[in-house]
């Protein structure tokens, strides 16, 4: 019974992450892509005083680390017209119910998934163009097998919203 739960656990457990060896360069590099990914090497040396093909190999190695893990556009949700943001929390009763939310994250309107501790299972952060389109998204949600519950909070206004930034970087 043990192998069958560990099994089934599996796609749910995360790696143990260790931070990265970062150096005050790394550091600040990391704190002006993460201000604005679409500068180049040049903009980049300039901030950090070092030449262009320094840079650039740094840049490669942080990527190659896993530490910039994509170059991406945050584009406006209200724009595309996903104008209601909806964070759930979903809890379940069985792995394979939480392991059925994982799908979901194939969907466009999915933007994260997260496993969490507390009194539910899964936290998931939704974009709906509507609310008649959020409402058929919570009834496929709750027809799951296993779900026990969903708690929708719509979210009026949002005032940060960002990735992580490296420690020492002031934003």
């Amino acid at each position: 019974m043990a192998n069958v739960m560990d099994a089934e656990t599996d796609r749910l457990r995360q790696v143990r992450h260790r931070p990265a060896d970062l150096d005050q360069i790394d550091r600040k590099i990391l704190g002006a892509l993460a201000e604005d990914a679409s500068r180049s090497y040049a903009e980049l040396s300039a901030i950090v005083n070092l030449s262009a093909p320094a840079v650039h190999d740094r840049v490669k190695r942080l990527k190659r680390d896993g530490v910039i893990r994509a170059t991406v556009a945050r584009l406006d949700g209200c724009k595309l017209g996903r104008t209601l943001l909806t964070f759930l929390i979903v809890d379940t009763n069985t792995y394979s119910a939480t392991r059925e939310l994982l799908r979901f994250g194939e969907r466009p309107d999915v933007e994260e998934i997260h496993s969490v501790a507390g009194d539910a299972c899964v936290l998931m952060k939704v974009r709906a163009n509507d609310t008649e389109s959020l409402e058929a998204f919570l009834m496929e949600v709750q027809m799951l097998d296993g779900v026990r519950s969903v708690r929708s909070y719509i979210a009026l206004s949002t005032f940060v919203e960002r990735g992580p930034l490296p420690d020492g970087v002031d934003r």
